[in-house]
């Protein structure tokens, strides 16, 4: 079979599989490799070290399949409904993170279902599907085989689809058929994303600093979120979409979402009250198969008593003060932050009583924090 016959046929089983986005690229260094050392070298990673670990092996496809030849970048959409406002005593997740499934593993199923059918095609083909895990500059190889453009947000824009897709790839050491790469910009002197940044992430067009980003603070950040940055976060508990929700390319879009990412009603908006009562158990029932889970518990309830310190609510007080009891340093220390934004003489107590019996050097020191700027009237 001639090589555009079999890339047609790959791609009209990638679009059966709910891939709506593809394109063919061939396998070298991606021209983006010398920007990704800089930015890791400008610190713009935060703590994600397992990048500049692995900077080699982004210049690299060889490093994810052996005698690779050949690159099919897919996209698949997720959904596209409108995020509802959140109330108080509420936050926001990000969209793509709405549904009760991981997107690793329904992505990952249909990539081994196409790799598959392309073994069967072709019996001598190597091949290999990767869903965010592997070193491979995805983002740069997707503009390569034809599916858009990089934006100023710097994520992959495509006319059809805005930002909001999952981006996947088959690497093969089969000859594919290249398709062009995408041939422009379409930003132009639109600044909508930059800023509408809370936190001011973006160090210049196409640039961002992501020990800033919410995303990264939310999901990445192991440990406590730098001070002067909580109150920027507002109500997000996972993820943010500001960047993307601004974007005109996104209000164009059109919604070919797959059925497996169909929203859940309890992630848009969710309750961040109910969050901070929940136990290893229950928070690993609920979440384990989601994208939620890649934060751990201990890093929702961070990020959920930030959004009720930032949205303060008498509501939140009851769930804020059981977080100062919780098992995890990291949860106890947020509590008292949010608890001492509360504005309220019972949160005051709470934390108080907390102090007389805080083992936790790094809690104890975030506990006098928020009472000196609870009685100083300021914020924590």
């Amino acid at each position: 079979m001639s090589a555009p016959d079999q890339t047609s046929r790959l791609k009209t089983e990638a679009a059966r599989l709910g891939f709506a986005l593809s394109g063919v690229c061939k396998a070298a260094a991606p021209p983006g490799i010398d920007r990704f050392r800089e930015w890791i070298s400008r610190g713009y990673a935060g703590e994600m070290t397992y990048l500049a670990d692995r900077a080699d092996a982004y210049a690299d496809p060889g490093r994810v399949l052996d005698g690779v030849d050949s690159i099919l970048m897919l996209g698949m959409p997720y959904s596209l409904q409108p995020a509802l406002p959140a109330e108080r005593g509420q936050g926001r997740v990000s969209r793509y993170a709405w549904s009760d499934v991981d997107y690793h593993d329904v992505i990952h199923d249909r990539l081994q279902e196409l790799c598959g059918f392309l073994r069967r095609e072709a019996p001598e083909a190597v091949c290999r599907g990767v869903v965010d895990t592997a070193p491979l500059l995805e983002r740069e190889f997707a503009q390569l085989a034809g599916l858009g453009w990089i934006g100023k947000n710097s994520l992959l824009l495509s006319r059809d689809f805005g930002s909001y897709f999952f981006l996947a790839a088959v690497l093969t050491d089969l000859p594919l058929a290249a398709d062009a790469p995408f041939p422009s910009n379409h930003c132009g002197a639109c600044r909508a994303c930059l800023d509408a940044c809370p936190t001011n992430a973006f160090v210049e067009p196409y640039v961002l600093d992501a020990s800033r980003c919410i995303s990264y603070l939310t999901i990445e950040l192991r440990g406590p979120i730098p001070h002067d940055l909580r109150p920027m976060m507002g109500d997000w508990i996972f993820g943010c979409d500001v960047c993307q929700e601004v974007c005109p390319w996104t209000s164009h879009a059109t919604d070919h979402s797959a059925e497996a990412f169909a929203p859940s009603p309890d992630r848009n908006p969710i309750d961040a009250n109910e969050l901070l009562m929940l136990s290893e158990t229950e928070f690993r029932a609920r979440f384990r198969k989601t994208p939620l889970w890649r934060a751990k518990r201990r890093g929702v309830l961070r990020n959920a008593a930030i959004a009720l310190g930032n949205r303060p609510c008498a509501e939140a007080i009851k769930p804020l003060a059981c977080g100062l009891a919780d098992d995890e340093p990291l949860v106890r220390g947020a509590c008292a932050w949010a608890l001492a934004r509360q504005r309220d003489t019972l949160a005051s107590t709470a934390l108080q009583e907390r102090l007389a019996v805080e083992t936790d050097a790094v809690v104890r020191a975030e506990i006098q924090r928020a009472l000196e700027h609870a009685q100083a009237g300021g914020e924590a």
